[in-house]
C-alpha cells in the first residue's frame, strides 16, 4: 500500500494537471468565441456582397456613362 507522502505527491500532480487543463480550456473557449464572432461578421459581409452583386446585375440594363467606367487615376 502506497504511503501518505506518495499519495500526497500524486494528488498534487493531479491538481497541477487539472489547473493546466482548466487554463487550456479557457483559452480554447476564447479562441472559439473569437472565431464565431469572425464567422458571423464574414457571413454578414458575404450577404451584403451578394446583395450588391444582385443589385449590380439588375442595374446592367440601365444607361451608364463612360465616365463611370474610368479608372480612379484619371
Amino acid at each position: 500500500m502506497p504511503d501518505i507522502d506518495q499519495l500526497a505527491r500524486r494528488v498534487k500532480e493531479l491538481e497541477i494537471k487539472t489547473g493546466f487543463a482548466e487554463d487550456l480550456l479557457e483559452r480554447l473557449d476564447e479562441v472559439v468565441h473569437r472565431q464565431q464572432s469572425q464567422i458571423e461578421r464574414l457571413a454578414q459581409q458575404l450577404g451584403r456582397l451578394r446583395q450588391q452583386a444582385a443589385e449590380a446585375d439588375a442595374d446592367k440594363g440601365e444607361f451608364r456613362s463612360l465616365r463611370d467606367e474610368l479608372p480612379p487615376h484619371y
